[in-house]
């Protein structure tokens, strides 16, 4: 079996194995990181000989660990990219240019109607309808987006949301609300079947599944990063958040909300957000607009976009493609059914 893992800023990591009456058998490990002094790539090697193969991420980085030399150093890898790459070789994971990748740029949509669309594309992946794809969103008009578990109440000015005609919709990943205002925002969403996520945490997989768009904003010369959870960020402050949902269907589903210049006063007006919150999305004083693709770039919404869709094409391939009306209808329905509801607005009230 062999399995490759990509560590998001770092380097790639290679394993090949067999399984033997259950166990893990001839190890081999490989991949161009940093490892001293030698003789511990022999030393992660047996310590992962004899593992059960049912073992886990954990208890394969575990034994890695344990297995080390007191002097080694691991530069662009850790025992846990290995137990990522030992867990995605046993489950036969797949790769991005394993698939024929789709991009979806708009149409402008209600923001009730994207979290129908949201969920319909990522079914259709999974169900094998629809290649992978890449969707860039555009908005009709302002919006709150709570994530599934959070509290209206608790969340969102009801009064001073309605003043500035904002819908409040709820999608259906985790993670906390997006403040949505045409043009202030980039928005993209990737649909993508969970072999391509196979052996890996949460934590690692939204790293992974973002990696292409820190590539993307470092071409435009912004210094980004990941941070731990789901956040992208920069030295001058946090530019964007990511949320994820995997389906029962066979599809994750990834989508990402990044900040091109939005008003930071209107921001805390409608969220009912504390001060420790307002520090963690890039506001510090009143009158401040939350820009850091704007200020950071000089550059135009649409050219960030652009150079966006360009690296995710460069390095996994990128064709045009479009929401079929069948989607459509779908997403109409679940609208009617379930989006569109008081009952999923409030479910956690």
């Amino acid at each position: 079996m062999h399995g490759e893992f990509k560590v998001p800023g770092g380097k790639l990591v290679v394993v090949d194995l067999d399984v033997v009456d259950g166990a893990l058998a001839n190890v081999r490990l490989a991949g161009d990181f940093f490892l001293e002094p030698d003789s511990a790539l022999d030393a992660i090697n047996a310590a992962i000989n004899g593992l059960s193969a049912e073992s886990d991420a954990a208890t394969i980085a575990a034994a890695v660990r344990s297995g080390l030399p007191s002097d080694a150093l691991l530069l662009g890898f850790s025992p846990e990219a290995v137990a990522t790459t030992v867990r995605r070789a046993l489950q036969k994971a797949t790769d991005w240019r394993d698939y024929e990748w789709q991009l979806i740029q708009g149409p402008p949509l209600e923001p009730v109607v994207q979290m129908a669309v949201d969920q319909v594309l990522a079914e259709e992946v999974g169900a094998g309808r629809r290649k992978p794809t890449l969707r860039i969103w555009e908005w009709d008009r302002p919006a709150v987006v709570l994530g599934s578990f959070q509290s209206v109440k608790n969340e969102v000015d009801l009064e001073n949301a309605a003043k500035y005609g904002m819908d409040v919709v709820r999608r259906v990943s985790g993670g906390g609300a997006m403040f949505m205002e045409a043009g202030t925002v980039i928005t993209y969403s990737i649909y993508a079947p969970t072999d391509l996520v196979q052996g890996m945490s949460f934590a690692d997989s939204y790293a992974f599944l973002d990696e292409w768009v820190i590539s993307a904003l470092k071409s435009l010369g912004i210094g980004a990063s990941y941070v731990p959870l789901n956040d992208i960020t920069s030295p001058t402050g946090k530019i964007g958040g990511a949320a994820q949902k995997r389906l029962g269907t066979g599809a994750v589903l990834h989508h990402v909300t990044m900040s091109y210049d939005m008003d930071g006063d209107r921001m805390v007006e409608v969220l009912r957000i504390g001060r420790e919150k307002i520090s963690d999305k890039g506001v510090v004083s009143a009158n401040k607009r939350v820009d850091p693709l704007r200020s950071q770039t000089g550059l135009p919404r649409e050219e960030i976009i652009e150079r966006m869709v360009e690296t995710f094409r460069t390095l996994y391939g990128l064709t045009p493609s479009e929401i079929t009306p069948e989607e459509s209808a779908r997403a109409d329905e679940l609208v009617k059914e379930k989006f569109g509801t008081q009952e999923w607005l409030y479910r956690v009230p």
